[in-house]
């Protein structure tokens, strides 16, 4: 049977009560599609699963509701220009006004099945060999934490933006799948948020990931959570949105910084932004005052 009218008010209401995603009319047949395994499991068809978990009233239930209309895509350096904007310009903003790194903690937000953690670390263990770098993984969805904490994809996963150079230094065969090193699971813990509730533990941080997230959020939950990710920001950090994604007309509290073939965010009560130079690693970050800022030397085998 096609979903009721009914059946898709009640899920859109449970899933923006939930998660904020917005979900309009017009997407029944997005509604069917995510839920027709869950109705598949339990026999019956989609409407009629909706109509018992409305009726038994269980938990367990609306999460697993809610976990099936929740976005997961991801892949490795996904859309690239973040992670290179992460080592031309955010690593040597923070080389050239703090003088040295001591350590990098980042958060990246809505981290689906962990590529985009581990594609952090991978990019960092590059640019600062040796630097110790932690990076808090979150999302709403239990299910992709827990792939994400086992640290092991398919062949079909690895070869979606993972660079074969990569996928040598950092990940090794584990049977007819891939798992990451343990340098890199070190470096990332996974843990269940919402973003509609208070900001994890783990503050101050000094990079944000929030990429292709915020475009499901109506204007008054992207400010509330443009808000709360400024709370947990260091003042000279940065914010890393998607492609699509923009503080401006959202929060104007944020600085735009334009970078190659993207733009990078900073809270606006700091100092004005630096206007740093695109880096190449050569073996040392510039910094302001000093002939260079030496890069601390390369520890262990994925390091």
């Amino acid at each position: 049977m096609t979903l009721t009218t009914d059946s898709f008010d009640f899920v859109a209401d449970l899933v923006r009560r939930r998660s904020a995603i917005q979900l309009d009319r017009g997407k029944e047949y997005l509604v069917e599609s995510r839920l027709a395994p869950l109705a598949r499991e339990a026999g019956i068809g989609v409407d009629e699963y909706v109509r018992r978990v409305r009726s038994a009233r269980r938990e367990a239930d609306y999460e697993d509701v809610v976990e099936a209309l929740t976005t997961n895509e991801t892949s490795w350096f996904r859309d690239a220009a973040p992670f290179d904007a992460l080592r031309t310009h955010v690593v040597p903003a923070f080389a050239s006004e703090r003088g040295r790194i001591d350590r990098l903690r980042l958060w990246s937000a809505a981290c689906s099945t962990g590529q985009e953690a581990y594609s952090i670390v991978m990019t960092l263990t590059d640019v600062l060999p040796g630097t110790p770098v932690e990076v808090l993984a979150t999302d709403l969805s239990t299910q992709v934490l827990e792939r994400g904490r086992a640290g092991r994809y398919s062949q079909l996963e690895v070869n979606r933006g993972l660079p074969a150079a990569m996928l040598v230094r950092h990940l090794q065969r584990a049977g007819a799948e891939w798992k990451v090193s343990d340098a890199l699971q070190r470096a990332v813990t996974f843990a269940r948020h919402n973003l509609l509730d208070a900001a994890p533990a783990g503050a101050p941080f000094d990079v944000v990931f929030l990429r292709n997230v915020l475009i499901y959020f109506d204007l008054p939950t992207k400010r509330a959570i443009l808000a709360r990710v400024r709370r947990v920001l260091r003042p000279d950090g940065f914010l890393i949105l998607g492609a699509a994604e923009s503080t401006l007309g959202v929060d104007d509290a944020w600085d735009r910084i334009p970078v190659a073939r993207g733009s990078v965010y900073r809270p606006v009560s700091r100092v004005s932004p630096s206007q740093t130079t695109p880096f190449v690693h050569s073996g040392a970050i510039p910094v302001a005052g000093t002939s260079a800022f030496p890069i601390i030397p390369r520890q262990g085998a994925h390091r």
